[in-house]
């Protein structure tokens, strides 16, 4: 995991990070499995590595704009202070690490067995009105970004003098329809 945190960060080429970004959650997902969180495991797995990732990888080869970099002023001013912030969030996060007391459970991993059970009665019972909460808003998101990808792009239309309303209209671009036999060609 470490190896490839610093790879994501080392290389110089984005499309490396970004893949080896989706090693480092695969290796987050390991750590999971070996605390015996199995559903969170797979959360990682599903969410970060087979949508986040994916996301970013896309998104990454799709803009593929080269820049050519133009030397900043206060450079080295920055850095130091980068430099500062990281040195104290590492000491930070080590001095938590030694202030916390690493006893081990008396209770064996095998004898806790899956927590998919236990989410599942949360899920439909303490926290069943949040979950359904959610569920709409993610399926309103779904909708609102399907009518948004499948409009076409706007014509300037001039401002007119007739009232008429178009609070749940969407304007297009008319279509021209072709015929089935028609040869198409682009210039």
């Amino acid at each position: 995991m470490i190896g490839a945190a610093l790879g994501v960060v080392l290389y110089n080429n984005i499309v490396y990070s970004a893949f080896l970004l989706g090693g480092v959650f695969l290796s987050i997902s390991g750590l999971y499995i070996l605390l015996n969180a199995d559903f969170v495991a797979a959360a990682q797995v599903l969410i970060y590595v087979g949508a986040v990732n994916v996301l970013i990888i896309f998104a990454i080869m799709l803009v593929n704009k080269t820049e050519v970099y133009k030397p900043v002023r206060g450079r080295v001013i920055r850095q130091v202070a980068t430099a500062l912030v990281c040195f104290g969030l590492f000491a930070l996060l080590t001095t938590m690490v030694f202030a916390t007391p690493w006893r081990l459970s008396d209770v064996s991993p095998a004898v806790v067995g899956s927590t998919l059970v236990a989410i599942g009665k949360h899920f439909f019972s303490d926290y069943l009105l949040a979950f359904e909460i959610a569920s709409v808003l993610l399926l309103m998101a779904m909708v609102g970004a399907i009518i948004l990808a499948r409009r076409d792009i706007i014509p300037e239309t001039p401002p007119s003098t007739e009232v008429y309303t178009t609070a749940f209209t969407l304007p297009e671009q008319p279509r021209e329809l072709v015929a089935a036999g028609d040869d198409i060609t682009t210039d």
